[in-house]
């Protein structure tokens, strides 16, 4: 681990004390103070880009059905990034640009909806190639699992977004 040299009046020092009275040997400290700043950031990111810093009404009805909204847009696009990007949190501060940038048609033809979507990004081929993953696995799950209610079929693209924290398994029990 690379620390910044620290200075007092000038003068270098090569120690940090750090005093707690965990029990865990240091790499564990560092380790448990990495998942709290992890745990910190989703707070810090739905403050800033997605708006639930604060509201300027006093309605408190009014205030409390926003941060619903905008708590569920984010969970909503949190899975939607991670069907395209298992492997690592998508921040709305680099993901939503990847939305913006795009210029969509949709087109029905022979009951049958395409979303034609073009691109201006920069990243446009690895945009098109992580979306067209995420269109075709909610296809498969369209045409194949017919049968399942909304709820297993909730479940199936839950345990898809986030198969790296689960290890490949799905989320409850299918029939």
């Amino acid at each position: 681990m690379n620390l910044p040299e620290l200075t007092y009046q000038g003068t270098p020092y090569e120690y940090v004390v750090l005093v707690t009275a965990l029990t865990d040997g240091v790499l564990t400290v560092a380790q448990h103070y990495r998942d709290r700043g992890d745990a910190e950031n989703n707070f810090d990111e739905l403050k800033n880009p997605w708006g639930w810093a604060g509201f300027t009404t006093q309605d408190r009805n009014r205030c409390q059905i926003m941060g619903r909204i905008i708590a569920l847009v984010y969970n909503w696009w949190t899975i939607f990034m991670r069907l395209g990007i298992p492997d690592q949190h998508a921040a709305a501060i680099t993901s939503r640009p990847w939305a913006r940038h795009g210029i969509a048609r949709q087109t029905r033809h022979g009951n049958q909806t395409t979303v034609e979507i073009t691109s201006t990004h920069a990243k446009a081929s690895q945009i098109a190639e992580t979306l067209t993953q995420v269109s075709a696995f909610l296809k498969r799950i369209k045409t194949t699992a017919e049968q399942l209610t909304q709820s297993e079929v909730w479940k199936l693209i839950r345990s898809a977004a986030f198969r790296q924290f689960l290890g490949g398994q799905l989320i409850g029990v299918f029939v």
